[in-house]
């Protein structure tokens, strides 16, 4: 889940930089942090991955500048399913690894300096958010934001993050790291917004009597459907 802008890059850029530290300069990609070295080379860590990655063992040796092949030499298709794949590959490992000791600290100094962005609620007053996938499965949901002060998920502002998958950040993540560092945890709001008409609140009287008024409105086309039913007809005798 790539837009066009990120999924194209000439051969100067990578033979600039290592292959993370390019994908992870990448506009879009800034909710990523780097994964450790180790972490990547250690297979136990990629336990049942593979089978969920197309040309798993092209993409890793793409991913850790170990591939042997020159990728621009490969047919375009080959080499944009493979560019693909070691994205993917990525993206998976990065859910396992930020739920990791490591993992958490490098996430949690992006959190420190709110580089995933702010809560948009007003009365959140800016909290700092955090990316959350509404599933663990790939090709669901892109990536939300989570804020811990009102507990409410939203869509990322830009359009690049719109693209990256929720599951490369899983439904557990925010959550432990709010564990592990309770420091991080804000204050509930207290405030909230109360609708006013020329200055006055509504009273609750009136919403209650509006909202009688609209199941009654509802019985009344149920009714209403039942009877011109078919099956509300009374057989002759």
């Amino acid at each position: 889940m790539e837009d066009q802008e990120s999924s194209t890059y000439s051969e100067s850029d990578v033979s600039t930089a290592y292959w993370i530290e390019w994908f992870l300069s990448l506009k879009g990609n800034e909710f990523f942090c780097e994964i450790d070295e180790e972490y990547i080379t250690d297979r136990f860590n990629l336990t049942g991955i593979s089978a969920e990655v197309p040309h798993y063992a092209e993409a890793f040796a793409l991913m850790t500048d170990s591939l042997d092949d020159d990728l621009d030499s490969l047919p375009d298709a080959a080499r944009i399913e493979i560019e693909n794949s070691a994205r993917h590959l990525y993206g998976l490992i990065h859910q396992r690894f930020i739920v990791t000791t490591r993992g958490l600290v490098k996430m949690f100094e992006k959190l420190r300096h709110a580089e995933f962005g702010r809560c948009p609620r007003v009365l959140c007053h800016n909290q700092a958010v955090l990316p959350i996938g509404l599933c663990d499965v790939p090709g669901y949901r892109s990536v939300m934001l989570y804020c811990p002060r009102c507990e409410d998920v939203y869509a990322p502002p830009s359009r690049r993050h719109a693209v990256i998958d929720g599951a490369y950040f899983g439904t557990t993540f925010p959550h432990l790291l709010l564990q592990v560092y309770p420091q991080l945890m804000p204050t509930k709001p207290n405030d909230r917004y109360v609708p006013k008409i020329f200055g006055f609140k509504i009273h609750s009287i009136a919403q209650e009597q509006r909202m009688q008024d609209e199941i009654q409105e509802e019985q009344k086309k149920r009714l209403a459907a039942a009877a011109a039913s078919p099956a509300a007809a009374v057989p002759d005798s």
